[in-house]
This record gives C-alpha cells, sequence and structure tokens, in this order.
C-alpha cells in the first residue's frame, strides 16, 4: 500500500502555489506510505542547460566545492543549488553521460536523481512531512508536479528504492502496487542499453517507458504497450516535461481518485488527498477507468484511451 498524488495545473496563477499543494496532498497520504517520501516538481526550464538532481547522504562533503570541481573537470561553466542532502546542478544539455562519470571518479558517494531540463526530483527515507520540509517543498513553484509516499514491499527501504523514478530526460514515474515480471523485464531493458540503478520494481517500470518511447512510442502509446507487457497490479503516475499521464491495470484493484476543473487536474490515491485544492467542491470527480490511459499536456489536447480487450 502505497500513496499517489499529482496535479498539473491550467491556471498559471496557481503556479507559485504549486508546491504547498503538492506538499498538503503528500502529507495527507502518509497513513498510506510512512517510510520514504519523493516529490517531482517541474519548474523553470535550466536556461538552455540540463538539470542533474543529485543527493548525498554527507552532503557537507560531497557539496562543498563540487561546482569548481565540476566546472574545472568538464571545462565548462556548472552551478549548484544544494537543498538538504540533495543538489541541483546545472550543466551544459550535451554533459549529462560526462558529469555522471567525472562524479563516479570525484565524488563517489553522490547518486543522481533525475535529469531533464524543468524536472526536480527530491526524495528521501522517513515521514512525508519530515521530507517536505527537509527540502522546503511547500516553497517551490512550477506548472506540474507528482509525489508518493511509500510502504516497502518488495525491496529495502532506502532513499534509492523511493519514488518517484526518473529514467529518461523530464521523465518520472510513481506507482502503488507490485509488478511480477520485473526481473526478467530489468535484464531486458539493462541488455537494451536503458540505465537503471535499483532493483526496485518501479523503476523497471519507468525504464520500460523510456524504452518504448525510445523505440519511437509516444508516451500514450508507451502506456497502452505496458497493459500487455507489465504483470502485475498497479497504478502509474508518469510526469513528462508537458504533462502527466495515468494508467490503471485491468483489473485496477488499487485506488485512485481524479479531479479536474478549469485551473487543474489532480491525482489522488483516495479522495482525502484532493479535498483541500481550490474548487473542490465544484469540480468533476471520477474513479479512472481500468486499462484506460489518460493524459494532460500543456502543448496537446487532453486525451483518453481505452485497451480493446
Amino acid at each position: 500500500m502505497c500513496g499517489i498524488v499529482g496535479l498539473f495545473l491550467k491556471d498559471k496563477s496557481l503556479e507559485p502555489k504549486l508546491g504547498d499543494l503538492l506538499t498538503d496532498m503528500l502529507i495527507t497520504m502518509t497513513d498510506r506510505g510512512p517510510d520514504s517520501a519523493g516529490i517531482a516538481i517541474y519548474g523553470d526550464e535550466a536556461n538552455g542547460k540540463m538539470k542533474l538532481t543529485v543527493q548525498s547522504d554527507t552532503p557537507e562533503l560531497d557539496f562543498v566545492g563540487l561546482d569548481d570541481a565540476l566546472s574545472k573537470a568538464l571545462g565548462a561553466s556548472v552551478s549548484v543549488l544544494v537543498r538538504s542532502t540533495h543538489a541541483v546542478l546545472n550543466i551544459p544539455a550535451d554533459s549529462v553521460a560526462r558529469v555522471r562519470d567525472i562524479i563516479t571518479d570525484l565524488r563517489p558517494g553522490i547518486r543522481v536523481m533525475s535529469r531533464g531540463e524543468t524536472l526536480e526530483i527530491y526524495k528521501e527515507v522517513g515521514l512525508p512531512k519530515d521530507v517536505a520540509d527537509r527540502f522546503g517543498l511547500a516553497n517551490m513553484h512550477g506548472t506540474h508536479g507528482i509525489g508518493h509516499t511509500r510502504m516497502a514491499t518488495e525491496s529495502a527501504v532506502t532513499t534509492m528504492g523511493a519514488h518517484p523514478f526518473n529514467t529518461g530526460d523530464d521523465q518520472c514515474l510513481v506507482h502503488n502496487g507490485s509488478l511480477s515480471n520485473h526481473n526478467s523485464l530489468r535484464r531486458k531493458l539493462r541488455r537494451e542499453g536503458i540505465h537503471i540503478e535499483t532493483e526496485n520494481d518501479t523503476e523497471v517500470g519507468a525504464a520500460y517507458l523510456t524504452w518504448k518511447m525510445r523505440e519511437g512510442a509516444s508516451l500514450g502509446e508507451a502506456l497502452e504497450s505496458s497493459l500487455d507487457d507489465l504483470d502485475g497490479f498497479f497504478t502509474f503516475v508518469v510526469g513528462t516535461k508537458d504533462g502527466f499521464g495515468v494508467v490503471r491495470d485491468p483489473i485496477a484493484c488499487k485506488p485512485a481518485v481524479m479531479a479536474e476543473t478549469a485551473q487543474y487536474v489532480a491525482f489522488g490515491s483516495e479522495y482525502r488527498a484532493l479535498v483541500n485544492l481550490p474548487g473542490i467542491e465544484t469540480a468533476r470527480v471520477w474513479e479512472p477507468e481500468p486499462a484506460t490511459v489518460y493524459f494532460w499536456s500543456h502543448t496537446t489536447a487532453p486525451t483518453t484511451t481505452e485497451k480493446a480487450a
């Protein structure tokens, strides 16, 4: 049992409140996942650069002088914004692989949480309120975001095991459920050159979508394919640079509720995660259908695709 939340803003006037709204939603789901929590925020673009969000258990050692060390090794300017155990690196857009290698050599205690032009992921072990306070999530702004509170069932309670998982540029995934074929699929995806850090089944789900899109599928097509290729029970919420998508397995035994107004689209594992959103009393509220892909984007019209039986 885990808790998922997501918020996609249509009204730009709400963007300064995104972190505050998502934090409240996340904390409400604490009893569904008290061991760790995480949130993905889609905020400002990095001015033609790439954001690399990283984590360290010893930030007082690993983050000191990191900007200068990376700039010198890379031969290009790198800035570092520290938030507790995480830091956001602004790096040249074509240098992600190189920076990963440099970090491995210079500061092996640092681990990459996410990469993207707008995406930042913050996650740690602990109660959702404590995690949110540690990173100042309530003060963050952006266009959309997703979050997760975890109750571990398949792997250890660690920072790397917390959600969201990022396996492609500006793409991330949170998951409630259990994938039964993740071990065989992990081996296949690694052979295909997809980078997978952990033994967590959710990261395999994220990596699967990255692989399908690398092969030419749209996010909607990748989510549709997941209904055939992923075994188990799952509710996925996926973030992309432009929006977010939702899909539930054909049995749909994991709870989910959505709400939409002229200002936003919201997702929660339970309705109580949504009750403090503005205008919720007049929102269209529904339970997402099994085997149906929902997607909202800032650049295209919203879509709903039901998987044929």
